[in-house]
């Protein structure tokens, strides 16, 4: 239960953080696509962990192995089956835990609704599960580009350093040149200065990635129950350690007025009809109306902290915990990849629910 996400385009996962390996089952991917798995792996390489000083010094290769669906490099209609393994876990970095909650984890949560938990790294509630979600965003996004959709996501905050204009300003292609994954050099060197400061202070800092999705045809979403911004919302929650989701103005709509931030139209020259500013995000109503997407998704700080915080145990007595292991002190610059590939699965299922496109 609550293992897959989809309607048409679909993916379920599976696996643990310290089993013995993690993966997906994707099925409705239309037939005779051709996928580049050397950009799959680039995606997993961008989320997976010990990639720089500022991410968990957890070192796994992540290599993705398909096993089904696939033939001759194109997709055969078939449900594609992949498996990534586990190697580089320390399951014994985790002993100290084995009865104790960790204060704001799913120790607690889980233990109650299930009766009993996997300690190690989390189990199927770490963040290592989203390992098969880059996996199926990678390949989805793929498909979109054939219909001119391209995404990318970005940090624009960590802590009280936010970049201050809006995704039109910056220049997607700078994304990457820094460990912290934020277009803009100057805030990221800031940002990367902080996240090392309180990692050495055994601490950890949230912050908030941006999402934009260009090339949206008008029409996907419904009005009622399946509205687009609801899924994507969903999708980003679903993430691990997300706690809020906002897409164009969001909550700043608010504290304006309706003159301020109605989106108007008007006839261009062509005769088409323009709406001339994007204060809805792309998305009115619930559906896409041609504008470019761009959302706001806000991460909490990592809750495993590597001093000592007050929790209790098992046998309901007070004690202290002191994590060990290897945990990410922002988890930010890994989740910038997560959250593409979130946006990637809820377009292409609602593309193919639309059937507003050549595939």
């Amino acid at each position: 239960m609550g293992n897959t996400i989809g309607k048409i385009f679909r993916l379920t996962t599976f696996g643990e953080s310290h089993g013995v390996a993690l993966g997906g089952i994707i099925d409705g991917m239309p037939a005779g696509v051709e996928i580049d798995l050397d950009a799959v792996q680039h995606d997993l390489d961008r989320r997976r962990p010990g990639q720089s000083a500022i991410t968990t010094s957890r070192s796994e290769n992540d290599r993705v192995q398909v096993l089904s669906g696939l033939f001759e490099g194109r997709t055969t209609g078939t449900p594609i089956g992949f498996v990534i393994e586990n190697g580089n876990h320390r399951s014994g970095d985790y002993d100290n835990m084995r009865d104790v909650f960790r204060p704001s984890h799913a120790d607690y949560t889980y233990t109650e609704k299930y009766g009993l938990r996997d300690h190690r790294g989390g189990g199927r509630s770490s963040a290592r599960e989203t390992a098969a979600r880059v996996v199926a965003g990678a390949m989805a996004r793929q498909v979109l580009a054939h219909v001119g959709i391209k995404i990318y996501a970005y940090t624009s905050q960590v802590g009280n350093i936010c970049l201050d204009k809006d995704y039109k300003h910056y220049d997607p292609a700078e994304i990457e040149r820094n460990i912290v994954r934020c277009p803009d050099a100057e805030a990221a060197r800031r940002m990367i200065e902080l996240i090392e400061q309180v990692k050495r202070e055994g601490d950890t800092i949230g912050g908030v990635i941006t999402g934009v999705i260009t090339g949206v045809p008008v029409g996907l979403g419904e009005p009622v129950f399946d509205k687009l911004h609801a899924a994507l919302g969903a999708a980003m929650l679903g993430i691990n350690a997300a706690k809020g989701f906002e897409y164009g103005l969001g909550f700043d709509f608010a504290n304006r007025r309706g003159s301020e931030v109605t989106d108007n139209f008007s006839i261009s020259q062509n005769g088409s009809i323009n709406i001339e500013t994007n204060n809805s995000g792309g998305i009115q109503g619930g559906i896409s109306n041609g504008k470019d997407i761009y959302f706001r998704v806000a991460f909490k700080p990592v809750a495993t902290l590597l001093r000592d915080v007050a929790t209790v145990n098992a046998r309901g007595e007070n004690v202290t915990l002191k994590a060990k292991g290897r945990h990410d002190p922002c988890v930010l610059p890994r989740a910038v990849p997560i959250v593409e590939a979130m946006s990637a699965i809820v377009m292409l299922d609602f593309l193919l629910q639309n059937r507003c496109a050549k595939l």
